[in-house]
């Protein structure tokens, strides 16, 4: 059950008439999660209007008549489109102003998943319609105790399983057994299975130029063999099997070698002091009091990069939201691919993971930051420099 009163709270504190969802075929996982409803069946169009005072109010297609049966408020039916927009106009009421998943020009295309027509359809109700980005991250992104401890849980589990992996590596490498990207990632599946844990893709296991691909994909046929001499990036992201449960994403390189190389070693330094400097200017801010917001702190972690003269290989935002999702609906640390202006609120988590990806190779360090009330940490294990695997 969604928490009525709270959002009540919210939307007068931002001077809304109201927050109205709207589904069909499940487009929209944001409206579900905030208002704890099942995925039932949603063939046909469903509006859902938590208004700023009063009850709530709801709009169901009469053959899908209890789709929205388990929330409180009046209910209106329909079943011809006339007929929809007759009610429609009821459920909106005399609100001026109302959220909706939706971001002016896609700036903030996450948040955007209600279709412009449905938006056009609320504006002619003489409604204005403005962005639930700053409700989503409130109501969806913060974390319970319960899914902070889920993250903690997963993490000790993937840190173990990555460091595991690379002692896997190793040991093949030194047994000369030949063995590709996607064998080594379908071992670290195995390892999931068996602790427990799950994610909605498959890990990233890369060497040489494929490491230099920030979302590069093994597959059975076409994978690298690892070999000695390769440097090894592992993207590891899961969470447990509770429910509700949120996840853990880390990114590691690793040297099969005795001796990290200095062209490795100094990507890599560059990499980690922009992480640094971004995971810095999170705290530092935050214990002043002050308000930042993601294209900040992307920022942050982008000029340490330029500032070495690799600006053009550092192709994509700094980090994400972390929720139910491995790419959350809160803030992203991003003032590259969008400018997102959402705050750097209280219980939300992402990942700070810059990168810079040469035609050779690609270094990329990654670390999930949990935000407190005037604080921040990281939530698990921080790499320093790049693991010598056959030390």
């Amino acid at each position: 059950m969604p928490d009525i009163e709270a959002i009540q709270k919210a939307l007068n504190e931002q001077k809304l008439d109201g927050w109205l969802f709207y589904d069909i075929l499940h487009r929209d996982p944001i409206a579900y999660r905030v208002l704890a409803l099942d995925h039932a069946m949603a063939k046909r169009r469903w509006f859902y209007m938590i208004p700023a005072k009063g009850a709530p109010r709801k709009l169901v297609h009469r053959i899908e008549a209890a789709v929205l049966d388990s929330l409180p408020g009046e209910k209106m039916v329909y079943a011809a489109a006339g007929e929809m927009e007759k009610n429609l106009r009821k459920l909106v009421g005399r609100a001026k102003k109302v959220a909706m998943q939706y971001s002016p020009k896609n700036l903030i295309p996450y948040i955007s998943l209600v279709d412009a027509g449905t938006v056009e359809l609320i504006r002619a109700q003489g409604c204005k319609v403005v962005s639930s980005a700053d409700l989503v991250q409130q109501f969806e992104a913060a974390w319970t105790p319960e899914q902070l401890e889920s993250h903690r849980v997963a993490g000790r589990t993937i840190d173990r399983i990555t460091q595991a992996a690379f002692a896997e590596a190793a040991r093949r490498v030194r047994a000369k057994e030949a063995f590709s990207e996607y064998d080594l990632q379908q071992w670290v599946l195995g390892q999931f299975r068996a602790s427990g844990v799950t994610s909605d893709s498959p890990p990233i296991v890369a060497v040489g130029p494929h490491a230099g691909d920030p979302h590069y994909e093994p597959k059975e046929r076409g994978s690298a063999p690892v070999r000695k001499g390769d440097l090894l990036l592992l993207d590891v992201w899961g969470k447990t099997l509770v429910p509700n449960s949120v996840y853990y994403d880390i990114t590691w390189t690793g040297y099969l070698g005795a001796r990290v190389p200095e062209k490795y070693a100094k990507i890599f330094s560059i990499v980690r002091d922009a992480r640094d400097a971004a995971v810095a200017f999170v705290r530092r801010n935050l214990k002043a009091g002050r308000v930042i917001e993601g294209w900040q702190v992307d920022r942050a972690a982008r000029e340490v990069i330029r500032k070495a003269g690799f600006a053009k290989y550092f192709v994509h935002r700094t980090g994400h939201n972390i929720g139910q999702e491995v790419h959350g609906a809160g803030a992203n640390m991003d003032g590259l691919e969008t400018r997102d202006v959402r705050r750097v609120i209280p219980r939300t988590c992402f990942s700070i993971e810059p990168g810079i990806y040469l035609p050779e190779f690609g270094v990329r360090s990654e670390v999930n930051v949990y935000v407190e009330e005037g604080d921040a940490y990281i939530t698990g294990a921080v790499q320093t420099e790049i693991l010598a695997l056959l030390a």
